[in-house]
């Protein structure tokens, strides 16, 4: 196990014989960090980016805020609690969106190998770029240097020669939060290919891709608490456990198998919308109004792209966070607005929301090319455009040349405007009025 400073600038890499060079880099506090850079004054303070009302939840936290046990995810009334003094703002996605790009330009001018994970996170396959820029973490430094030239952001950065190995190098890399302060992390960190058991194995098994909450009480239960006892577990114990396909995939991951390949042109696997309510939803009709709501966003989301879902899921979460899900597969693929809250309301129709719905979902998964062979039936002779393709291609022109409230559903219609949900809408919750004072966020002051 290597760190910056301890590697020599003109070191091979793969000196066990690996022939990848694999870097995942990961941004700091990303969306915080970039709110910072237009609030310098609250550097030294405790601040997430999220809701801060009632049913706000935190999206993101800076490091200030982690070592006070706010974490991403967490409920803003509970984050409140931890951290009086905590610090909201609202976020702006459709800046995050801008920095990431250029970001991802940074990385492509080193190799063409970049697989986005998100906006904030990247696997880059240097292995053909090592000649020209140096070894993995020349490159690493490097790419941290210049992105807090150009953004004024930090990132951390894992090398090695598996995907999963690097991630999780990047993660080591981080600074770390405790109740005394931050510890300034390594910022770039290599694990060569003879150091990686010895890397994986004391890290808790919920490192592991794949671990969720319901798989790691399964893996405890049987005394499995490290990487290195599920390495020691037999595979077909795992299999026998957790079904074939992730117990196979488990024991690999646990002894450093990942032949996994960067992919440049990944595609989604699924698009989707969801949205918390500051009140519960208890008529069917507000309900219906918002699946269509969601459906016309997600359709938007699927226009640039070309494609289509073959299944719809809405999920509908209750005020007292029991939560249900539905999916159908409809005989063709579908990517309008009007075909999506189709399928959505008939998903929900018999779903009694009079106890007060909390959070409403649409999304779909099975991404194909809508353009694609669609089964036909006798009522397409009489209907033109029977998905409403056509229809909602038109719609996207007007929108790309007007703006996106030019034209939208007639039920979405308010005094105001067309209440439309996009993707830049802050997806964490509602927000009290004055997010930035401080206080709880539960009405009986205001929010900090």
């Amino acid at each position: 196990m290597t760190e910056p400073g301890q590697v020599p600038a003109g070191q091979a890499p793969g000196a066990s014989g690996s022939d990848r060079t694999i870097l995942h880099v990961d941004m700091d506090a990303f969306f915080v960090s970039v709110e910072l850079l237009d609030r310098p004054d609250l550097a030294d303070r405790p601040v997430v980016v999220g809701g801060s009302g009632r049913r706000g939840v935190v999206a993101a936290a800076n490091y200030e805020a982690r070592r006070r046990g706010v974490f991403s995810a967490m409920s803003s009334v509970r984050a409140v609690q931890l951290c009086p003094d905590l610090v909201f703002l609202p976020g702006h996605h459709h800046r995050y969106v801008e920095v990431s790009q250029r970001i991802m330009e940074l990385f492509a001018a080193r190799t063409p190998l970049v697989e986005p994970i998100s906006l904030d996170e990247a696997f880059l396959d240097v292995t053909g770029s090592l000649r020209l820029f140096g070894d993995g973490v020349a490159i690493a430094n490097d790419l941290r240097t210049e992105v807090f030239a150009r953004e004024g952001l930090w990132c951390s950065v894992g090398i090695a020669s598996s995907k999963f190995v690097a991630k999780l190098a990047s993660q080591q890399a981080k600074p770390r939060p405790n109740p005394d302060g931050t510890v300034a992390g390594s910022g770039v960190l290599q694990i060569d290919d003879a150091d990686v058991i010895r890397f994986l194995h004391p890290l808790p098994v919920s490192a592991l891709w794949g671990v969720g909450p319901a798989t790691l009480a399964k893996l405890n239960r049987c005394g499995v608490v490290t990487v290195g006892d599920l390495a020691r577990t037999p595979a077909d114990a795992l299999v026998a456990l957790l079904g074939a396909g992730a117990g196979n995939h488990l024991h690999r991951l646990a002894n450093g198998v990942d032949p996994r390949e960067v992919q440049p042109h990944r595609r989604a696997k699924s698009v989707g919308h969801e949205e918390t309510y500051s009140a519960d939803l208890h008529d069917p009709v507000a309900v219906g109004r918002e699946l269509l709501r969601l459906s016309d966003a997600v359709a938007a989301r699927l226009a640039p792209t070309g494609q289509a879902g073959a299944t719809v899921t809405v999920k509908i979460r209750f005020a007292d966070f029991t939560t249900i899900t539905r999916s159908f597969t409809p005989s063709n693929p579908v990517a309008s607005s009007s075909a999506l809250a189709d399928v959505a309301r008939d998903l929900a129709a018999d779903v009694d929301v009079s106890a007060g719905v909390r959070l409403l979902g649409v999304s779909v998964s099975g991404l194909v090319d809508a353009d694609a062979g669609r089964q036909l039936t006798f009522d397409d002779l009489t209907n033109v455009d029977p998905d409403g393709l056509h229809v909602q291609r038109t719609v996207d022109a007007i929108r790309r040349k007007w703006g996106t409230e030019a034209i939208g559903p007639a039920a979405l219609l308010r005094p105001d405007g067309l209440s439309l949900r996009r993707r830049h809408d802050a997806p964490w919750g509602p927000s009290d009025p004055t997010p930035q004072a401080s206080g709880p966020p539960d009405g009986t002051g205001p929010a900090g």
